[in-house]
């Protein structure tokens, strides 16, 4: 298994979303994480006064093969550095507590980004991206940073890449693409419901669809055809969606370009190298 993490950051964002016996069974494991892993399904039910059948379910809707997955990923959990809870400012803080706490903070954010990090649909998306005729990226308000950042880094690897924040425009030019075209969909909180009918819209169209999304069952991943996730653990007030779900979306499409640029090297080099000189010769003649 490629990643053994990310257990208890997928069971605190889902908890409060499970019917009643898989959120007692949740709530038992963030309770006791270390007992848990030891335990059989059917002990955890009697533990949590449910069911072994009931933490099958729950495996299941964390999107977990089974239980054996949860229990290694909660391990892994275990046995990183101990995880740090988000922490908000305060009036009048001193500026070095508040510089301190937004790093951490940030820092935080992508590790459980990476922890929760599907390998197997990330290579799906890198492939999907490497072999689109043209690409989408759709988002709106702090989202579309990061649309138009990855507009900005696929085009300059020679990928017809396009950004867009308005959604009429978007509609237009989704309308005209098909099979060999991707749209992909970055949405913190997964419900921004523009975006969900873009990537429907899209997937009538037959266009392949990508997500960017916090982890778990959402509006816009139910038209996804591959799903890739941020980091969604309670986060500060002050946050907002403006920062650490912001740079935890950067990072995932820092992450698909570096893994397209190494499965097509030689290319990219050439295109960077391209692109370079190009700057370069705009301030030349400035």
């Amino acid at each position: 298994m490629a990643h053994v993490k990310g257990g208890l950051v997928i069971l605190k964002e889902m908890v409060n979303s499970l019917p009643p016996s898989e959120k007692k069974i949740a709530e038992y494991i963030l309770g006791n994480p270390e007992e848990s892993i030891l335990l059989t399904a059917l002990m955890l039910g009697e533990k949590s006064q449910t069911s072994s059948a009931a933490v099958i379910r729950l495996c299941k809707s964390l999107g977990f093969k089974g239980f054996q997955e949860l229990k290694i990923r909660v391990a892994g959990d275990l046995q990183a550095d101990s995880v740090n809870e988000y922490r908000d400012i305060e009036p009048n803080e001193s500026f070095k507590n508040i510089i301190d706490k937004v790093t951490s903070n940030t820092i935080q954010t992508l590790k459980e980004t990476v922890d929760i990090m599907n390998v197997k649909s990330l290579k799906e998306a890198v492939k999907a991206l490497s072999e689109a005729k043209s690409i989408l990226f759709v988002g709106f308000g702090a989202s579309y940073i990061a649309a138009k950042d990855a507009e900005q880094k696929f085009l300059r690897v020679d990928k017809n890449a396009y950004s867009f924040s308005d959604v009429h425009i978007a509609a237009t030019s989704i309308a005209n693409k098909g099979p060999e075209d991707l749209v992909v969909g970055i949405s913190f909180s997964g419900n921004t419901t523009d975006v969900a009918k873009l990537l429907e819209l899209a997937r009538r169209k037959d266009v392949k669809t990508i997500s960017i999304t916090k982890y778990g069952n959402s509006k816009v991943s139910q038209f996804s055809d591959i799903q890739l996730h941020t980091s969604a653990a309670r986060e500060a007030t002050f946050r907002s969606g403006a920062t650490s779900s912001r740079i935890a979306q950067l990072h995932v499409i820092d992450i698909l370009l570096m893994c397209l640029a190494s499965m097509e090297y030689e290319n990219t080099i050439k295109h960077l190298d391209e692109t370079r000189e190009a700057v370069s010769f705009l301030k030349d003649n400035d």
